[in-house]
C-alpha cells in the first residue's frame, strides 16, 4: 500500500519525521511525505492552489516540503504530484488535540477530509496533552499498530479522527466517539501601530467541553483513544429535522439525515 503522509504542524514539527520513518519500518508499505513548509495550524481546508503555484522541494528521499496549505498537500500528492496516487492519506501527529468543534478550523483534520472528498481514505491524528511533554513514542506506537483497523473502519463520505491522550503508560483502550461541542472563551487583543493603525490578535483562553457520555473528548478525559468517524459534506437543518412537526412541511432527505449522524 502507498500512503501519503502530511500535517499542519510542519514538516520541521517534532516526532512528524520519527512518525514517517516508524511507519516505513512498522509496515511494509511505501511512505510519501509531503507536507507544508511551515506551521499551517488553523487554517482549514483553505487551498492556495486556487489562485496560486504552490513549490514543492525535495527534501530526502520519498519526502517533499510544500509551499501551500495540508490541503494543497493532499491535492498534489492524489491528483499527480506523487510518483504514484496513494492508497491511503494520514495527517498528523497533531501537536494537541482536534476535538469536537476544533475540526472546523483543524488543517490536520482538513487534510484528511480532503483525501476521503477524492475517495481516498483519510485518517487524522491528534495527540493532547502541553507543549513539550508531549509522548510521542507512544503515540506513535498506538498509530502504526492501529492503521490496519483504522483503515478498515473507514467508509465513503467519513474521515477517521483520531485523539491519542498524552499519557505515559499509554491509553486504557479504544472507543467509538462522536464529536464533542468545544466552548472557546479567546479574546482579541488590539494594539495600536506606529502608522496610526488597528492591529489585532488572537489571545486563547481557557477551551471548555461537556464530558458528554460517548464524546470524543469524555473518551480523552478517561485516558481512551477517541476513533470519530466524521461526515464529509454539510448537512442541512432540515434534513436533521426530518420527521419533527415543525419542519413537517419541508422536504427532506433521510439518507443524508442518517448519515449526518456519524
Amino acid at each position: 500500500m502507498n500512503i501519503l503522509l502530511t500535517n499542519d504542524d510542519g514538516i520541521d514539527a517534532e516526532a512528524f519525521l520519527d512518525f514517517a520513518d516508524a511507519l516505513r519500518v512498522g509496515t511494509s508499505h511505501r511512505v510519501y511525505v509531503l507536507a507544508p513548509d511551515s506551521n499551517c495550524s488553523g487554517v482549514s481546508n483553505a487551498l492556495s492552489l486556487i489562485h496560486h503555484h504552490v513549490r514543492v522541494v525535495r527534501r530526502a528521499e520519498d519526502t517533499w516540503a510544500c509551499s501551500g496549505m495540508p490541503t494543497d498537500c493532499v491535492c498534489v500528492g492524489t491528483r499527480g504530484g506523487l510518483p504514484v496516487k496513494p492508497d491511503l492519506v494520514i495527517s498528523g501527529i497533531n501537536a494537541g488535540p482536534n476535538l469536537g468543534t476544533d475540526l472546523i478550523y483543524s488543517g490536520t483534520a482538513a487534510a484528511a477530509r480532503q483525501a476521503a472528498l477524492t475517495g481516498i481514505p483519510g485518517i487524522a491524528f491528534s495527540l493532547s496533552g502541553d507543549p513539550g511533554a508531549f509522548c510521542w513514542k507512544q503515540a506513535i506506537d498506538y498509530a502504526v499498530a492501529a492503521l490496519p483497523s483504522l483503515k478498515a473502519l473507514w467508509t465513503r463520505d467519513i474521515f477517521i479522527n483520531v485523539n491519542i491522550p498524552n499519557t505515559p503508560g499509554g491509553p486504557l483502550g479504544t472507543c467509538i466517539t462522536f464529536p464533542s461541542v468545544r466552548q472557546y472563551n479567546d479574546s482579541i487583543i488590539t494594539e495600536t501601530d506606529k502608522d496610526g493603525h488597528l492591529t489585532c490578535r488572537m489571545q486563547g483562553g481557557n477551551t471548555y467541553s461537556d464530558p458528554e457520555p460517548g464524546s470524543d473528548w469524555d473518551a480523552v478525559l478517561r485516558n481512551y483513544v477517541s476513533i470519530s468517524p466524521v461526515f464529509l459534506h454539510p448537512v442541512a437543518l432540515r434534513d436533521l429535522c426530518a420527521g419533527v412537526p415543525e419542519y413537517a412541511g419541508v422536504a427532506s432527505r433521510p439518507d443524508r439525515a442518517a448519515s449526518g449522524a456519524v
